[in-house]
């Protein structure tokens, strides 16, 4: 139980990302406070997690509006007494595939914008909490284009990019109040909702570009969601206590080098 006695507080937990760490947290012991803007989905979450013997909470708030989040921390705060952990895993919509040179301005800027405007909110209010107990970790959440070059990713990589050097200059910010802010960056989960919707249709076509990304992968796999949701716990963990500031790289070795082109023996 590594996380006993700790509460964490988790935007967009009803979707693939953010169930399976809300999950993960709970059971290494946490108690976790659920959001989104559906309130089934996030329920159902909760409904798994108190049907494993976890300890699950749920309200339906807007992660892009200041004061309903503001108003919730402070709700979690009177209930629990403390926020340990806060996780912004709300699904932002993408335009990609389409060249850079083709995409439209607005195209590109929205998903930087919208990307930023609820991690900033979130995470700020979070800190502002936590200075108070002078402890506490922030989590975010990217992907492989915030740190290598990604063809086709349209704004995606732009916000990935943004979000990561904001959680850097966050930590460098709330660090003297003991206060830890990592990013953890995945290569993308085949067993995600986002994936497997796309597979459901054209599965032959999907197998093919699942391939490729594996290939470009150090591992020729793919991190599964529970991948992801691991490093959450850990990282929300006295095991983790002195790592703030940085990026964890979760995606199978993607950004770290070309190693598709070593032939197999």
């Amino acid at each position: 139980m590594m996380l006993k006695n700790k509460n964490a507080v988790i935007y967009g937990a009803g979707g693939s990302i953010g169930g399976a760490v809300a999950k993960a947290l709970a059971s290494a012991g946490a108690r976790v406070f659920l959001t989104g803007r559906n309130r089934s989905s996030v329920q159902k979450i909760a409904d798994e997690i108190i049907d494993l013997n976890g300890n699950a909470d749920v309200d339906q708030v807007d992660a892009f509006d200041e004061k309903a989040i503001s108003e919730h921390l402070n709700k979690v705060v009177k209930q629990a007494g403390k926020i340990d952990i806060s996780f912004n895993a709300v699904g932002i919509n993408v335009v990609q595939n389409i060249p850079l040179v083709d995409l439209a301005a607005i195209d590109f800027v929205r998903p930087i914008t919208d990307t930023m405007l609820t991690q900033f909110l979130t995470a700020t209010a979070a800190g502002r909490i936590m200075i108070n107990q002078k402890s506490g970790v922030i989590l975010t959440l990217t992907a492989t284009p915030g740190g290598i070059g990604y063809p086709y990713t349209g704004g995606f990589s732009a916000a990935c990019c943004a979000l990561e050097s904001f959680s850097r200059n966050l930590a460098s910010e709330l660090g003297i109040y003991g206060i830890r802010v990592v990013n953890i960056r995945s290569g993308g989960s085949p067993d995600s909702r986002i994936f497997q919707e796309a597979l459901a249709p054209n599965p032959e076509v999907m197998k093919v570009v699942l391939g490729m990304i594996e290939n470009d992968t150090m591992l020729k796999k793919l991190p599964q969601m529970a991948d992801i949701a691991n490093v959450a716990v850990f990282l929300s963990s006295e095991m983790a206590a002195k790592i703030t500031g940085v990026t964890i790289d979760v995606t199978s070795g993607t950004t770290a080098a070309l190693n598709y082109r070593v032939p197999p023996k």
